[in-house]
């Protein structure tokens, strides 16, 4: 059965900083692709951030310079650093992961594997 559980959201004021973790269970972390989606209410889902199985990571344009994602493959986790947060930042954040195929990761528009969520709240 795969398991990801994240951890780490809290409120916090505009400038702070926060880091989430995503613990997965059940999957060969290493041969997976991770991403940090949110979702504020009233808002479309986005993807913050993702780390392929080479640890090559890619942001979303407005958490370039302070948002840091990365994996440790020993302990399986997924983080999350999250720094000079804002109002925007505030929503719902979810772990997702998808498999490799072929030396890319499958496609974010079909994914598998889904945690509860961590709410992260910002206030100004």
């Amino acid at each position: 059965q795969v398991r990801l559980v994240e951890s780490g959201g809290g409120s916090v004021q505009a400038g702070g900083s926060l880091r989430l973790s995503c613990s997965a269970s059940g999957i060969t972390f290493s041969n997976h692709c991770m991403a940090w989606f949110r979702q504020a209410p009233g808002k479309e889902r986005e993807r913050v951030a993702f780390v392929d199985q080479s640890d090559v990571t890619t942001y979303t344009d407005s958490v370039k310079g302070r948002f840091t994602a990365y994996k440790d493959n020993g302990k399986s986790t997924l983080y999350l650093q999250m720094a000079n947060l804002n109002p925007e930042d505030s929503a719902m954040y979810y772990c997702a992961a998808v498999g490799v195929f072929w030396g890319r990761c499958r496609s974010w528009n079909d994914i598998p594997y889904w945690g509860q969520g961590t709410q992260v709240t910002v206030s100004s």
